[in-house]
This record gives structure tokens, sequence and C-alpha cells, in this order.
């Protein structure tokens, strides 16, 4: 076992209640019996884009970015996961190597089961099946529409749109650190990072955010939404 890997029980975890309270007790214990839980540090990669695709992941804690590298060798953020999200369910049916790659934002464990043990899941049990099926399909509409929303709205509407995912879905809280650079922003919004910069320090010249390092806190909520639902 790896050093960021670490043992623990498989009751009580709330991956169980997610899409495995359909599988009996033995096969739960096979599960937790195959099953690894591995630590990562924030910048840490936990898939690497165009490896071979041999194992299901669970996102248990944290917050990750799944991204692809493009022509020019930039970086283009595809999404970021929050946790109990199977993050390797964009490609771990469809294709034998990753086309994506993730690292983690923060602190993270994740779940690592192995593809060949799910898919002999997913053979025996249809309610599994179904299971995973609907997790595959909120996921591909969560980035979907993510993508379409900010694609229609210009380029402050697309910062106050991110500024209130942070702080509405992710954390919860008008007052949050921001897991993401600048220029991380500017790839997960198809913007420069010097237009990210700019925009930030618009809102908070007009007294709709405080900035303080990483640190944000909305100030006018209010203005905030309008912005993102009309830029």
């Amino acid at each position: 076992m790896s050093e960021n890997e670490i043992q623990c029980s498989c009751e009580g975890c709330h991956l169980k209640t997610v899409v495995y309270n359909s599988l009996n007790d033995a096969d739960i214990l096979s599960v937790c019996g195959d099953r690894r839980e591995c630590r990562y540090s924030k910048g840490d990669v936990i898939i690497e884009e165009n490896a071979e695709i041999k194992e299901f992941i669970y996102l248990k804690s944290g917050l990750v970015k799944i991204f692809r590298k493009v022509a020019d060798g930039r970086e283009q953020i595809l999404n970021i996961a929050t946790p109990m999200e199977f993050v390797s369910l964009l490609s771990v049916f469809s294709e034998k190597y990753y086309k994506f790659s993730i690292s983690a934002l923060d602190e993270t464990s994740v779940c690592v089961i192995s593809l060949d043990l799910i898919k002999s899941l997913i053979i025996s049990n249809g309610n599994f099946a179904l299971g995973l099926m609907e997790k595959m399909s909120k996921n591909a509409d969560k980035i979907i529409l993510q993508n379409l929303s900010l694609n229609m709205k210009n380029l402050r509407g697309r910062i106050a749109y991110i500024l209130l995912i942070f702080s509405k879905d992710i954390y919860k809280s008008e007052c949050f650190d921001l897991p993401v650079s600048r220029k991380e922003i500017a790839q997960l919004i198809d913007m420069t990072t010097e237009n990210v910069i700019r925009i930030l320090s618009e809102f908070r010249r007009d007294n709709i955010i405080k900035i303080n390092g990483k640190n944000i806190e909305i100030v006018n909520l209010k203005v905030l939404e309008q912005i993102s639902i009309h830029g």
C-alpha cells in the first residue's frame, strides 16, 4: 500500500447510500475488500490524460478540477467536481484511455475500485446499473448546462456566474477562499487571465465583492446575481 493510501470501512460511508444501497451484503463486502482510499494534497495529479482506464474513482472529500490539454499546450478546465461525485464517469465505460486529467484543488480523498468489479456488479444487478446511469446523466447535465450558461454570457456575467457557483454550490457561504488561481478561472470560463483580474477588480471597486488574497466576500449578492443573469 502506497503512502497516500489508507484503510477504512465501507460501513456508514455516504458512498454506500449514493449507489451501492442496491447491493447485498456479500457484494458490499467484495467492494470494501477491493476498494482503496487514497489521499492527495493540493496540486497532486489523480488521473493523467491518456493513462489506461483500470479503476473506478469516487470523490469522497475535497475538490478537484477535470481538465485537458489543448493544441497550444494550455489547459482547458471542463469541470470542478465536489464530494459524492464519480469523477471518472466521463470516460470509464466508453474509452480505453482517459481523455482528461484530474488534479486536487484542496486536500482530497478518493475511493478507488477495480473497474472489472464494477462491471461485474453492473451485469449481475440491474438496480445498481440504473443507479450508475443516473449518476452519469447528472454529471453530463452539469457540465453541459454550465458550458451553455457560460457561452451565453459576457465577461462580467461569466465571472459573476463562477463566483456564485463557489458561493452557493460549493462552499454555501458568501465568504470563502478561492481554491483556484486567476489563471484557472480564465481556463474554466474561456477568458484571458488579464480579463479575470480586471473584472474582479471592477467588482471590488463597485463594492460587489471584497478581495483579500484568495479570500472572497460577496458584499452585494443581489447585484452579483443580476450581473450573472443579464451579463
